[in-house]
């Protein structure tokens, strides 16, 4: 794909949730380092720092930054889009691909799903992309684009996916809403729904291979989805070439949800 078409050079994009080499987000940044674009990652742990420096010593030529924010937190929030506004001006473009629940709330079965790890998930999944869009919002510019990481968990009962489904059901209900109303300031808002990926994350997932080789037998291309093909898929989310979609959740699975 060529720079012009993406028109992505020099555009400042916030990438939150990379946590190792191999989470999604770190294959959305890495694309975004290739095609000319600023990156600013953030992290709430400072373990993730390290690992993020420690990933970005192969682009030391390229602008970026790391700044702190923890998605349950207000003020964190607004302090990390303060931080990134009085540096970089402007913000054309933010990936959430931010999740977290209780392993214990996966495993046990799902009708005992306490309370405060429900509000937990919901809070970290879904409402993390409302406060971050309002953070940012300032600094947004006219045709920015926000990206969210959804699965087909939200629509469909996956197995051992339990409160996770629930709070990426709200994630795109979130989404759906934050599109109608930021959209009359040029700001789209968009979903992707990936196919099950091997991350550090999805090991958290009892029956994760089990999944995988369900996939491979059932989706239509016959084969799991990666890294790099969501990455490229936010990509185009995050550029112009998608400037008239928004509101909208995009598979990026082989295809598999439409089988039935």
């Amino acid at each position: 794909m060529s720079m012009n078409l993406l028109q992505l050079e020099n555009k400042n994009i916030v990438v939150m949730g990379v946590a190792n080499d191999r989470s999604i987000a770190w294959g959305v940044a890495k694309r975004l380092l290739e095609v000319g674009a600023n990156v600013i990652f953030t992290y709430r742990k400072e373990r993730s720092k390290g690992k993020i420096e420690k990933l970005l010593t192969a682009y030391e030529n390229k602008k970026t930054a790391i700044v702190e924010c923890d998605v349950n937190n207000d003020e964190s929030i607004s302090k990390a889009f303060e931080q990134i506004g009085t540096e970089f001006g402007t913000v054309h473009g933010i990936v959430h691909y931010v999740a977290f629940a209780h392993a214990e709330d996966l495993k046990n079965r799902f009708v005992e799903t306490t309370r405060e790890g429900y509000a937990f998930a919901q809070d970290t999944s879904a409402y993390s992309l409302v406060a971050v869009s309002n953070a940012a919002k300032p600094y947004l510019a006219e045709g920015a684009s926000i990206v969210t990481m959804s699965y087909l968990g939200a629509e469909r009962v996956l197995d051992g996916y339990n409160v996770m489904g629930v709070a990426k059901a709200a994630l795109e209900a979130a989404m759906r809403y934050l599109a109608a109303d930021l959209g009359r300031e040029g700001i789209r808002v968009n979903a992707i729904s990936a196919g099950a990926i091997r991350t550090l994350a999805a090991k958290g997932v009892p029956s994760f291979n089990q999944i995988l080789h369900k996939i491979e037998e059932t989706a239509p291309l016959k084969r799991n989805t990666n890294q790099e093909e969501v990455a490229d898929m936010t990509i185009v989310m995050l550029s112009q070439l998608s400037r008239g979609v928004t509101g909208e959740t995009i598979y990026v699975d082989s295809g598999y949800h439409i089988m039935g």
